[in-house]
C-alpha cells in the first residue's frame, strides 16, 4: 500500500507538535505518494510496521487516492492478534512474554517515544558540558539503549530534574 502525508501530517512536519524520534521523522518525510510501505521499510530508516501504523492512527499518514488496502493498516497495529487464528497453539505462548514487560498497558516503543523528548530536553539544557551526551541520547534508538542512558543523565542533571524521565520510562 501506498501512503501520502495528511494535511496534519504537513502541519506536524512544519511545526514539529507531534514529538518523532529521528528515524520516524526521516521514515514520515519518505511517504510522499510514490514508495510503498515495503519499500520505506527497506530503505534503511530502522523503524517497524508498528511505527508507521502509529502514524497513520495519529491521521499523519492516510492512503493515496487509489490505494485500496486502506483497513488492514489499522488492523496490524496490533500485530500479535493477527497470527492467533493462524496458529492458536503456538500464539498464545508469544504474546504473553511481551505483554507483562509494560504493566502500565504501555508498550517499551511507546515508553522510548515519550521518554526521548524529556531526555533530549534534559540534556540539552546542559550547554556545552552535556553536548556529549546530548549526542548519545540522540544516537538511542530503542527503549533498552535509553533506558541504560538514564543513570548518566540522572547523574549530570540532578534527580529531582530527571524524575520526570524516570516515570516516561517506568511508569
Amino acid at each position: 500500500m501506498i501512503l501520502v502525508k495528511t494535511e496534519a501530517g504537513q502541519q506536524v512536519l512544519k511545526d514539529r507538535s507531534v514529538p518523532l524520534s529521528p528515524r520516524q521523522r526521516t521514515a514520515f518525510i519518505l511517504f510522499d505518494g510514490k514508495r510503498s510501505i515495503d519499500e520505506v521499510l527497506a530503505s534503511g530508516t530502522g523503524i517497524g510496521r508498528e511505527e508507521i501504523d502509529q502514524m497513520v492512527e495519529l491521521g499523519l499518514l492516510g492512503p493515496v487516492a487509489g490505494s485500496k488496502p486502506a483497513a488492514p493498516v489499522p488492523a496490524r497495529a496490533s500485530v500479535p492478534e493477527a497470527p492467533a487464528p493462524a496458529a492458536a497453539s503456538k500464539a498464545p505462548a508469544a504474546p504473553k512474554p511481551a505483554e507483562p514487560a509494560p504493566p502500565s498497558g504501555r508498550s517499551r516503543q511507546q515508553r522510548y517515544k515519550d521518554a526521548y523528548p524529556i531526555a533530549t530536553q534534559l540534556t540539552g539544557a546542559l550547554g556545552l558540558m552535556g553536548f556529549r551526551l546530548n549526542l548519545q541520547v540522540e544516537g538511542t534508538t530503542s527503549y533498552e539503549d535509553l533506558v541504560a542512558l538514564a543513570p548518566k543523565i540522572r547523574a549530570a542533571v540532578g534527580a529531582e530534574k530527571a524524575a520526570a524521565l524516570d516515570r516516561a520510562l517506568k511508569d
